[in-house]
């Protein structure tokens, strides 16, 4: 690791730090309130992943559904109109989609052969976001004199590296560069997340493995699948396997808990949480 122990970080004159964990338990806040306290880079993965290495798949996706529209048609024919995609660190929603859901079209399902083919292109886009983590560390002291860089990842980060292995590409390149913090929640977190995701299902990355086995299992018997059915069915599986994965990428840096992150309201506030989570991973060790 970068930083040893609290004191260690502390006195760095560069604090490097990257966030991990289940969607929802503080990782955009927390890297949103270091940007706005300044000092600090907020580096998102997500929206890397859609202005860099998915924004044409996503904008092409709305010229093609503007193309069933004959006054949009004839619009775009004559290059009349611009379609693109207004991605912000806030709102990822042509991300999530374009991601889209598996089933019944007239419910706005997509056919599973499509649906594997944009979760593969998600895959390979999050990994080669995670990898330009340390060109814009560069970037963004040489542009801007940002010192300090909080890199907000994605939560699926956990299904496109394996943390078990120690050659894992990424995970060494991002380890020699930041800080690793998971951004663990409690069962009352998961139960929460998972009533928030029953009111309103959204688009999931799944390793490609567990994909096939949820659906083969969901649809069997089925003609007809309704989309956010299947998203919901999967969700809590979801949440269970990433768990042991986000635990085994822990190994690589800090544990800090959905609780601790809550309570942080400010920059010195937030540097007293690494510096005790390092202080515990030396005393444990």
């Amino acid at each position: 690791m970068i930083y040893q122990t609290g004191a260690e970080f502390r006195a760095a004159r560069q604090k490097r730090v990257m966030l991990f964990g289940m969607s929802g338990l503080g990782k955009t806040t927390l890297s949103n309130m270091l940007r706005d306290a300044g000092g600090w880079f907020h580096y998102s993965v997500d929206y890397r992943i859609g202005t860099r290495y998915m924004n044409e798949f996503i904008a092409d996706n709305f010229k093609r559904e503007a193309m069933k529209v004959p006054l949009l048609r004839e619009l775009l024919m004559s290059d009349s109109v611009y379609i693109a995609s207004n991605i912000t660190f806030d709102n990822l929603a042509p991300l999530s989609t374009y991601l889209g859901k598996p089933g019944d079209p007239a419910k706005g399902g997509l056919p599973f052969a499509e649906y594997q083919r944009r979760q593969h292109q998600h895959a390979q886009a999050e990994v080669a976001a995670m990898l330009d983590t340390t060109r814009f560390i560069d970037r963004a002291q040489d542009i801007y004199g940002y010192d300090n860089f909080v890199c907000d990842t994605s939560g699926s980060i956990c299904e496109v590296v394996n943390a078990d292995d120690p050659t894992d590409p990424v995970m060494t390149e991002l380890s020699q560069h930041l800080l690793m913090v998971w951004i663990k929640g409690s069962d009352a977190h998961k139960a929460e997340l998972a009533r928030r995701f029953d009111r309103a299902p959204k688009p999931m990355y799944y390793r490609p493995e567990m994909l096939l086995n949820l659906w083969a299992e969901f649809t069997a018997g089925q003609d007809i699948v309704d989309p956010d059915a299947f998203l919901r069915f999967g969700y809590g599986r979801l949440l269970d396997a990433r768990q042991p994965r986000y635990a085994a990428m822990a190994t690589w840096g800090v544990t800090v808990t959905a609780e601790e992150v809550a309570a942080v309201r400010d920059a010195t506030a937030f540097d007293d949480l690494i510096a005790a989570a390092l202080d515990r991973r030396a005393k444990a060790a």
